[in-house]
């Protein structure tokens, strides 16, 4: 009985110390972490989603050549409720900066190469066959609509 009340005491204690702490002490987060939108595609009603760290996105010269970033892809099961997850993937900016390849690592697909300019591909055969894609960079919600 002893201990427990003594580690609700600091438990408290801590939280009182926490809560004490002036709004200006706080900062935001650095920006590493932000992401955006850089490609919308549709498989048959079903939205998907790629998303890239902003630092990536809106530096000098965007994605390089060759370059292999840490981002995010959402399929939008909604509809048949099974709800919006994001996914790690892997996107890699082609040596030619024709094509972008999303590699859904975490799932073992195989890698998926897509058109910058857009274009239809297959992600995932289960539900995500025939993906119209916008192009790379285009953050527009309804494009193709």
């Amino acid at each position: 009985m002893r201990h427990a009340i003594r580690a609700a005491a600091v438990g408290l204690a801590g939280v009182i110390a926490f809560l004490s702490v002036p709004a200006s002490a706080t900062s935001l987060p650095d920006d590493s972490g932000w992401l955006i939108r850089m490609m919308a595609c549709d498989a048959e009603g079903l939205p998907i989603e790629v998303y890239l760290p902003q630092s990536v996105v809106f530096s000098d010269h965007g994605m390089s050549a060759g370059q292999t970033v840490n981002g995010y892809y959402t399929l939008d099961l909604s509809s048949i409720n099974k709800g919006k997850g994001l996914e790690p993937v892997r996107v890699t900016m082609s040596a030619d900066k024709k094509f972008i390849t999303v590699n859904q690592h975490t799932r073992g697909l195989p890698p998926t190469r897509i058109p910058v300019g857009g274009g239809t591909v297959d992600f995932d055969h289960r539900f995500a066959k025939n993906a119209k894609c916008g192009p790379f960079q285009h953050q527009d919600p309804n494009y193709g609509n």
